[in-house]
């Protein structure tokens, strides 16, 4: 399973490329070439969707009373 920071990097190695129009991402020494702008998007939703679920999310809740 790739690190968290090599699914950073592939993330925006994509992003790049869709952004600049290209079908063709260059990460690490391998290149891949999508068929369509679609696909790339589809690649893009699921690094995302990975990489969403790889972080943690810390939430502090706090309440007061005024000891009434």
């Amino acid at each position: 399973m790739a690190s968290t920071e090599d699914l950073i990097a592939w993330r925006d190695a994509l992003e790049k490329a869709l952004y600049a129009g290209v079908r063709e991402v260059e990460y690490n020494g391998t290149r891949t070439t999508y068929r369509s702008q679609r696909e790339m998007e589809s690649a893009l939703a699921k690094l995302n969707q990975r990489l969403g679920s790889a972080t943690r999310v810390s939430k502090v809740l706090i309440s007061s009373s005024k000891g009434l």
